[in-house]
């Protein structure tokens, strides 16, 4: 009966999230989304798993801010910063957690995207000589209750700015999310709907007033299953389930002649499936995942390529939580991801 109760919950909460979906259509000013880098995996940990996993609940902090719902009793004073290089762009962040009691838990994080020097160019593309720089800021506060020991629901509230030489944009979004678990923890069910909010200043006017535009809302479902008598966790995020129409012609509006994407290869773009080698001591970690919308949209025609693939390894060393992961998220450069999580209660004792 109590897992009937709790099935029933999750039904509700998904119903919920249905019904925010309609909000996106009200406040659209161009039709598209803004702050893309919102999609960007905030440690390696997530990074290894293909770059979104919501339903993995053991202890990660920075999971937290994929799945508000994955706060827990192993989040409580753990201080977590990261690091990662996007060619001549540099990703950093900084979180920590904070249980307010038993069934009560917080987060809060910032996250700094920064784009390096961009050169002045006229419009014939002569360089001046000149540059300027571009930033993105992400602030995140997170809250999670546990409602018993198998279901979790939470929610995020996320202030961000931008900064591209004079143009500047203030946005205000928010992510709730929902997470259930069998006691042996072998099956994990997360569901999240992320980015739900707009910007509050556009980076620019036209007749009509301030271009406002939509975050990348992003609605998910996601369910691991770990192998009881073996080492192995077997995990599928589907994303962008709000969204059927991942190609290319959707997201880039161009007169290029653009080859249809089929009903198989459309699905596939929606998931990411993930394995990992866990011993049951959770001392250590080594993930392999695969994206098919990252394979798509950044392999190379006529060369080899390891776009969509990612690969991940992590360490616990007494308080120390150590993660490094690689990935191909664009054509020419691989993606290096470090993590250090700091147990601030081994520090107390």
């Amino acid at each position: 009966m109590k897992i009937d109760r709790h099935i029933f919950r999750l039904a509700v909460f998904v119903a919920l999230l249905w019904a925010a979906l309609p909000v996106r259509g009200q406040y659209v000013g161009s039709g598209t989304s803004t702050f893309a880098f919102l999609d960007l995996p905030v440690s390696a940990r997530q990074n290894a798993l293909g770059g979104e996993n919501i339903s993995i609940r053991d202890g990660e902090l920075s999971s937290a801010f994929a799945n508000p719902a994955l706060l827990g009793s192993l989040t409580h004073n753990i201080v977590q910063i990261g690091y990662a290089y996007y060619g001549s762009n540099h990703f950093g962040s900084a979180m920590y957690g904070y249980n307010f009691s038993e069934h009560d838990y917080f987060a809060a994080g910032v996250h700094y995207l920064d784009y390096g020097k961009i050169p002045y160019a006229e419009a014939n593309g002569q360089l001046t000589g000149v540059s300027f720089g571009a930033r993105d800021i992400l602030l995140e506060a997170a809250y999670a209750r546990q409602l018993s020991d198998m279901f979790t629901v939470g929610v995020a509230l996320k202030p961000v700015m931008s900064f591209y030489e004079s143009y500047s944009s203030v946005a205000l979004g928010a992510d709730i999310g929902a997470h259930f678990q069998m006691r042996d923890s072998t099956l994990q069910i997360g569901l999240a709907l992320k980015n739900i909010g707009w910007q509050l200043k556009g980076f620019y006017s036209d007749e009509s007033g301030q271009r406002l535009e939509m975050l990348p809302l992003n609605l998910e479902l996601g369910i691991n299953y770990r192998v009881k008598h073996a080492p192995l966790r077997f995990s599928l995020t589907v994303h962008n389930i709000q969204n059927w129409d991942l190609g290319y012609s959707r997201l880039n509006e161009t007169e290029l002649p653009v080859k249809p994407v089929g009903i198989f290869d459309m699905m596939m773009r929606h998931t990411i499936w993930a394995i990992d080698i866990v011993p049951r001591s959770e001392k250590f970690y080594l993930t392999l995942s695969y994206n098919h919308r990252r394979r798509q949209e950044f392999a190379l025609q006529d060369q080899r390529s390891l776009a969509g693939f990612a690969a991940g390894v992590g360490l616990r060393i007494k308080m120390l939580r150590l993660g490094f992961a690689m990935s191909q998220m664009s054509k020419s450069n691989f993606t290096y991801q470090l993590s250090l999580a700091l147990d601030v209660n081994s520090l107390m004792k």
